[in-house]
């Protein structure tokens, strides 16, 4: 057993003495170099996750309207934030590539350019969000009885979202030279941040007025604030040995030389991020017409699977980071290395989380509620969630490896497929006219996540990847 184990997780078997090309680290230096990378991003990850689940936890005590408001707020901001997410794509991707060919200029023109892009997006979308945030959110599934609530939330956030969007574009840069703690360090602080305001905030303790829904989205704007600052800092630099740094003689001017590489990934991951939005946006105005209760047990339930997300998104930030290095330093064999050694560490991680949320599946979902029915059919949620924690995973680190070669057309593609069609089209039939509700909804997360897994996996065995330049 022990042999089969050593085999599965080792350097020399993940990759055959044929396909290398120089000398590959050993269990310990590849492991070593993966997990140094890897662990900052996952608490980065989780603690991004945990957001809105920290604001779900701390406002369930209004009821479940309060969690619905909150809930239904989320897919919309994504969409806001999806121009952002396919630009820092395409920013780690090519801040990895001149960090494996030692273009400290390059890295940081890359960076200038794309923050300025950033500010501009940002700030546009806010505006417009903001005017048209009732329709939005109608559209987007919510019920009348927690309309007020959600559109005061989505509007304050709306407040902080430029503060939020540079503090990615600003980390993206970061974990494409390797500097993975700098962004779980703001998102910690943040977090903490959150919190504390959403304890002053939304009960109205001390002398802080009482704003409920409103003060959670208060205090999450006030974190994405902070972040920035500490994002910011980061940069705001002038020693010789930091990589990226604000006061590089390099321009502020657009060049296209820079951008054309950064469109290169971004404009397929704009493509991707504008599917997988709409995707998850219909599938969450299916789930969201099967009732409050049902929607609010839905939200509780994602909450929780975004936790799980974050580990592979964690491991996902590394092996995209490791990949772009790899390639920039003509070294596909080790790209390939990285990306397993992140899927295999990701294997350990999801079966402790599968057992967790099989064991304390019920304590979990009773932190949120204390209605019956939520309780009961989070439970069975959950179960489903542990089935799927290890193809999530997988296929998350997998598409990051193809993202970090630049292999974002492939991605978009699958995930056109994916989850732009198949899920919300059989996430309908089997809650409506099957007739299985929400439970129906649930299996179709299942077949999305292993059909992606399926899909990914044979493009990555293929190596055409390896191949792209930037």
């Amino acid at each position: 057993m022990t042999g089969v184990i050593s085999k599965f997780f080792s350097c020399e078997n993940l990759l055959k003495e044929k396909d290398r090309l120089g000398d590959i680290p050993s269990d310990r230096e590849g492991y070593g170099l993966a997990i140094s990378m890897a662990w900052p991003s996952i608490i980065e990850s989780v603690l991004l996750a945990l957001v809105t689940l920290i604001d779900t936890l701390m406002v369930s005590g209004l009821g479940e309207e309060a969690v619905a408001a909150v809930g239904i707020t989320g897919q919309p901001r994504l969409i806001v934030l999806a121009l952002i997410f396919s630009l820092n794509i395409g920013v780690t991707a090519v801040v990895a590539r001149r960090k494996g060919q030692q273009d400290r200029e390059g890295a940081n023109r890359c960076m200038k350019q794309c923050m300025i892009i950033c500010g501009v997006i940002s700030i546009t979308l806010a505006v417009l969000c903001s005017i048209f945030t009732e329709p939005l959110l109608r559209f987007a599934g919510a019920q009348d009885d927690y309309m007020a609530d959600a559109c005061a939330y989505f509007r304050i956030l709306m407040l902080g979202i430029f503060f939020n969007a540079m503090s990615l574009t600003i980390n993206a840069a970061q974990r494409g030279a390797g500097n993975t703690k700098i962004s779980m360090r703001s998102n910690l602080t943040a977090n903490l941040v959150n919190i504390v305001f959403n304890y002053f905030l939304i009960n109205g303790h001390w002398f802080f007025p009482k704003w409920g829904v409103a003060g959670a989205a208060t205090a999450t704007s006030i974190g994405y604030a902070v972040a920035f600052g500490m994002s910011l800092a980061s940069i705001w630099r002038r020693r010789d040995d930091a990589f990226l740094s604000i006061f590089s003689k390099v321009s502020w001017k657009l060049e296209m030389g820079t951008l054309r590489s950064v469109f290169k990934v971004s404009s397929s991951a704009v493509v991707e991020q504008f599917f997988m939005r709409v995707g998850f946006f219909l599938y969450a105005k299916i789930v969201a017409g099967l009732g409050t209760v049902d929607f609010a047990t839905h939200q509780v339930c994602m909450n929780i699977m975004n936790i799980s997300f974050g580990f592979g998104d964690g491991f996902n930030v590394a092996s995209s980071s490791l990949v772009g290095q790899s390639l920039g330093a003509k070294r596909p064999d080790l790209a390939r290395l990285y990306a397993s050694i992140n899927q295999r560490m990701a294997v350990i991680c999801s079966t402790i989380l599968a057992v967790i949320l099989i064991v304390f599946r019920y304590p979990l979902v009773s932190l949120f509620s204390d209605e019956a029915q939520v309780i009961a059919r989070g439970g069975i949620l959950l179960i489903m969630i542990a089935c799927v924690t290890h193809a999530q995973t997988s296929q998350v680190i997998i598409s990051g490896s193809l993202r970090g070669a630049g292999d974002t057309k492939f991605v978009a593609i699958c995930s056109m497929i994916s989850i732009a069609f198949v899920r919300p089209t059989l996430s309908w039939l089997l809650a409506y006219p099957v007739g299985w509700g929400l439970i129906g909804a649930w299996i179709a997360i299942l077949v999305d996540q292993y059909m992606r897994l399926v899909f990914f996996f044979m493009r990555f065995k293929s190596g055409a990847w390896t191949k792209i330049e930037l």
